[in-house]
Formats: C-alpha cells, sequence, structure tokens
C-alpha cells in the first residue's frame, strides 16, 4: 500500500534557516528519517513492522536531538578568546582564563554530548577549576544535564540503580556507571532537598484553601503524625530505626485533601526530621491568612512520638499572635486496638469466647461514649474472676497499664463526633511508601547518607511537588545573562562582589 502525500513548501527550504554547519550535521540524519517514513510506506502495515518502524524512528530522532543539542552548546561561548573575559571573579575567587577543553563525560536527553567549553584556574591556587558555560547551563555533577539529571533521579526515587541505569541506556543512550548514576543522583538530591520545605508549605496552603471553602460542620483541620520503621544497614548493625511524618489538611467533613511526607535514615532521637516537622509547621501561618485550623497530633504512645509532643508541639506558639496553639492528640485507635486484644489473650488465651469478646470491646471503644472506661471496667471485672498464669498476669497488666495511662487520649467517640481522625493509617502507610517500598526490596543494605539521598527524592514524588522543587532549584543555580561569555563574567563579578 502506497499513500501520496503533497510536499509542503516549507520543507524545500527547511535548512535554508539554519547555519550551513548545523544543516550539515543534520541533513545525515533527516535522510534517514526519510528512508525509514518511506520503506515502512512502501509495503502494507502489519504489526510487526510498524513495531519496528516506531523504534528506528526513535533512534532516528534522538540522533537528531543529539546533534542539535551539542551544536548550540557549543556555539554559546564565542570561539575567538579575545571575545571572553581573560579573568572574572567567582565566590570571590579570581580565576584566569585557560584554552578551551572537553567535558568528556557529559550525557543529555539525546545521549552524548562534546562540549567544548573554557576552563577557568584560580589564580591563588586552588584544584578546582571554573567553567562559567557548565554553570550557565546549569550541568548537573559535570556529567548531566538538568534534564538528564531530573529524568535519573526521578527514575532512582522509585528503582533500583539496575533498573535506572538500564532506562537511561534504553530511552537515552546513556551509559552510566554505578559510580556516576550514584555521583548525579546525589547532587540532584542535595540541591532539592533546599526547596522541599517551601514546596510542601504551598501545597499545604492551598489544601487550607479548599478546605476553608468546602461544606461541612467543622473547622479545617491540620492533622500531623510521625512512626518509626525498621530499615536494613551495612555494617555491625543490621537494622535501625528510620523515621516518617506526615502534615495533613482535612475539610470540614473529615476529609483527607493532602498529605506532605517527610522522612529520615536511623538518627538518634530523630533530631532532624523533629527540626523538618517544626519548620514545616512554623511556615504555615506566615503563608495561611484564613480562620486558623485546628491541630491535631495522631500518634501511638511511644517514646519518640511522645517526646515530641511533650517537648515542642505543645509548646509551640502562633508565630503572628505569640499564642500557644492548641492540640488534640489523639492516640491511634489501632493501636489503641491492639492492647485490647492484648487484654483479651490474657484473659481468655486465644479461644473464640476471647475473640468475640475483643471484637465487642473494639466497637465500644471507637463507638461509645466514654468506651475505654467501658473496656477498663468490662476487663477488670473478668480478672476478678479467672485466675491468670504469671506470664498472663504480666500480659494484662502491661496491655491495662498503657490504656488507662493514656485513657485522656482515647475518646474515640468523641473525636469522630468533632470531625477528628481517629486512625493513623496515613502516616503509618507513609512507612511503607517512603521507605520500604523502595528501601527494603530483597538483598538490599543502605549507608545512612546514601539511604537518605533516595528518601529526600521520595518525599518529594509523595508529596506531589517534585516539579515546584525542581523548578525553583533550577532558578536557585547560577543564571547566565543573553550573550557572550563576557556578560556571564560581568554578571558573575557582580554577584561576587
Amino acid at each position: 500500500m502506497r499513500l501520496s502525500t503533497p510536499r509542503h513548501p516549507a520543507a524545500t527550504s527547511l535548512f535554508d534557516s539554519l547555519p550551513d554547519d548545523l544543516a550539515r550535521q543534520l541533513a545525515p540524519y533527516v535522510k534517514q528519517l526519510a528512508q525509514a517514513v518511506e520503506s515502512f510506506r512502501s509495503q502494507s502495515p502489519t504489526p510487526p513492522r510498524t513495531h519496528q518502524f516506531e523504534n528506528d524512528l526513535a533512534v532516528h530522532l534522538r540522533g537528531l536531538g543529539q546533534v542539535v543539542v551539542e551544536w548550540t552548546f557549543n556555539h554559546l561561548e564565542a570561539d575567538d578568546p579575545g571575545d571572553v573575559p581573560t579573568q572574572l571573579l567567582w565566590q570571590g575567587q579570581a580565576y584566569q582564563r585557560r584554552p578551551k577543553s572537553r567535558n568528556r563525560s557529559l550525557q543529555g536527553l539525546f545521549g552524548p554530548i562534546r562540549l567544548q567549553r573554557y576552563r577557568y584556574e584560580p589564580i591563588d591556587g586552588g584544584d578546582r577549576s571554573l567553567f562559567p558555560l557548565e554553570l550557565a547551563l546549569g550541568i548537573e555533577a559535570e556529567r548531566a544535564t538538568p534534564a538528564l539529571a531530573e529524568r535519573a533521579a526521578h527514575a532512582a526515587a522509585s528503582q533500583t540503580q539496575g533498573q535506572v541505569r538500564a532506562l537511561l541506556v534504553q530511552q537515552h543512550g546513556v551509559h552510566w556507571s554505578v559510580k556516576a548514576l550514584r555521583k548525579v543522583t546525589a547532587s540532584v538530591s542535595q540541591g532539592l532537598a533546599e526547596h522541599r520545605q517551601a514546596a510542601q508549605a504551598a501545597r499545604l496552603v492551598q489544601a487550607l484553601q479548599q478546605a476553608e471553602a468546602s461544606a461541612g460542620a467543622h473547622r479545617p483541620t491540620v492533622c500531623v503524625g510521625r512512626d518509626g520503621v525498621m530499615v536494613p544497614l551495612r555494617g555491625r548493625q543490621d537494622y535501625a530505626e528510620a523515621s516518617a511524618a506526615t502534615v495533613s489538611v482535612r475539610d470540614r467533613q473529615g476529609r483527607r485533601l493532602y498529605t506532605a511526607y517527610l522522612g529520615r535514615m536511623p538518627e538518634k532521637e530523630q533530631k532532624t526530621l523533629s527540626q523538618q516537622l517544626t519548620s514545616l509547621l512554623l511556615l504555615l501561618p506566615s503563608l495561611w491568612t484564613g480562620v486558623s485550623p485546628r491541630w491535631q497530633y495522631l500518634s501511638d504512645g511511644g517514646h519518640q512520638p511522645t517526646a515530641y509532643f511533650r517537648q515542642v508541639l505543645r509548646r509551640l506558639r502562633d508565630p503572628r499572635t505569640g499564642r500557644r496553639w492548641s492540640w488534640e492528640w489523639v492516640i491511634d485507635f489501632y493501636h489503641a486496638s491492639a492492647y485490647v486484644t492484648k487484654l483479651a489473650e490474657a484473659l481468655f488465651g486465644g479461644t473464640r469466647a476471647g475473640l468475640a469478646w475483643a471484637a465487642k470491646m473494639r466497637h465500644w471503644l471507637r463507638h461509645k461514649p466514654g468506651g475505654l472506661q467501658r473496656v477498663l471496667y468490662s476487663a477488670a471485672a473478668l480478672r476478678a474472676r479467672y485466675e491468670l498464669t504469671t506470664a498472663e498476669e504480666k500480659a494484662y497488666d502491661q496491655a491495662w497499664g498503657y490504656l488507662q495511662k493514656r485513657k485522656r487520649r482515647m475518646d474515640y467517640a468523641g473525636y469522630k463526633r468533632r470531625g477528628l481522625a481517629v486512625g493513623s493509617g496515613v502516616t503509618e502507610a507513609a512507612c511503607k511508601t517512603v521507605f520500604a517500598q523502595r528501601l527494603k526490596q530483597s538483598g538490599m543494605r543502605w549507608q545512612v547518607a546514601g539511604g537518605q539521598v533516595i528518601v529526600d527524592l521520595r518525599v518529594l514524588v509523595l508529596s506531589r511537588v517534585w516539579d515546584e522543587a525542581y523548578q525553583a532549584y533550577l532558578l536557585s543555580k547560577p543564571q547566565s545573562a543573553r550573550g557572550t561569555l563576557a556578560a556571564l563574567g560581568t554578571r558573575t563579578a557582580k554577584k561576587a562582589a
């Protein structure tokens, strides 16, 4: 089957608007594209031929893109050294121009790029040279264009390094070693981490606006949670506890609209996570001008969540008014239910009667006014009737003590009536999505620093702020002025001054 298509007049003059040397480099690829189209059209299409046609086309287009990018980048700096400054100032240090040299490691979306750029050496000594063109382009870790660096880092957030390397080869013709991939990924992760908080705060404010406009009987709620998860480490300690935190916005009906995620690899007393969480919370009042939301803390009764509430949250003051925030601290219903089950096991063992009693008590706990007190009364009455073994008595006392000590935080019927959340499923899910799905695959062991690189990328993806954070990161890099390198040198000197 052969179809005829009239040639567009502009096609004959396609190269007329291009520089001659670029047109010459593009001509072979355009010819290959034309031959691929003609070959496919010369016969009746079949699924195998269609599949091959698209794959061949992708290869030719990648070659075309590689030529365009490489030519464009290499024509940003003047060829004549006289048109560029002999010296420039960068971050308080003076540099002397040297001849152009090639970046032999640079890769882009279309494959390897042979970039010739001027090199500037420190005048007062030092081993690190400066490449103004690479700064202007935003080259990442001296190896990747911004677009390729983003693709690699985003893929690394959810895929193993073997899968990422295979993807880079298949889609971009990029053959990176493990070391090169880690270098680029770590550089992007570090840069993005500085913009995570602002991006998350902006999304939380958007959610608060949506919540305020919603219909319902209650004020919008900012719900905070944190939890721990064990992750595999290299070295003498096989597993250690990492930490995750969430900040959610719920509307007037108690529906969750948005969640921001935080995560830190194992650290003593989880200080960094606490600092990040506190800083994010304190940023919200400065951005939000609507009706003050309700503040809820939802956690289990573990040591770190409890210490964070007592030492930090309940002491926080609104930066605008100086007043202390009023927190509603709720112990996660499912953790409380687990201790009800332990009471049943101590009293009844694993019998059917014990399972039935535990189910009834969980229902009371969640739906009855004064539900926990009813549970404790019932358990105490049964305890007086039964003779327990030493082990059963110990288990009973532990479960009873946990519930009795935290009963002020377990008014679940009241919480539901006021539209507050009673389960910390969002935070528990964060432990799985931030850590377990990526860091706890078969055979994996992590250094703390290497794991944090991935965690910092994952929280951006899960918080749905990747694009905002990456654009902010690119804008924070040194920006080049349009025109010659002389303009860049002048602007650089002004910024350094």
